[in-house]
């Protein structure tokens, strides 16, 4: 029974490339592919159509979505945080997104709020897109190099960073 299912699926498969080659013999013969009144590949695809199924077949879902969220970044933690704190990039193999704030008292106001951020975002994007936060402070100023500077010192560590 097998060997018999086996053999009749083989030999469709030989009929159907078979049909194809001829169809296409036939069509290469009226002057290649002709339009017609049914939509067929061929057809243009509206812009946002488009641009979907490119992100599809590249695999650009995450990177397009975290993108959006850049964008939307006062709607989802709110205009107050917003004006202190902006995401700058996103790690897609190591799933974490990284924020700088403008002082130090915003960078651990949004290190206690991690946990919300990441649920509020995950829940928008999709589950498991960002892992973890990273929240960075503000930088220090430009280092001074002089004789009472100590080589690799960065200044007062508890005002930046």
């Amino acid at each position: 029974m097998d060997l018999a299912r086996v053999a009749l699926r083989a030999a469709k498969e030989r009929a159907r490339a078979h049909g194809a080659a001829a169809q296409q013999k036939k069509q290469a013969r009226r002057g290649g592919l002709r339009s017609g009144a049914r939509a067929d590949g061929r057809d243009p695809l509206p812009l946002g159509a488009a641009i979907n199924r490119l992100i599809t077949e590249r695999g650009w879902e995450a990177p397009a979505a975290v993108g959006g969220v850049m964008g939307r970044w006062p709607q989802l933690v709110g205009p107050e945080v917003a004006q202190h704190c902006e995401p700058q990039r996103y790690d897609e193999d190591a799933r974490v997104l990284t924020v700088c704030c403008d002082s130090t008292a915003w960078a651990t106001q949004l290190r206690l709020l991690a946990p919300q951020l990441v649920a509020r975002l995950n829940a928008d994007l999709g589950h498991g897109t960002v892992r973890t936060l990273k929240v960075l402070g503000p930088g220090g100023p430009p280092r001074r190099y002089g004789p009472l500077r100590a080589p690799g010192s960065r200044g007062p560590g508890d005002t930046y960073g």
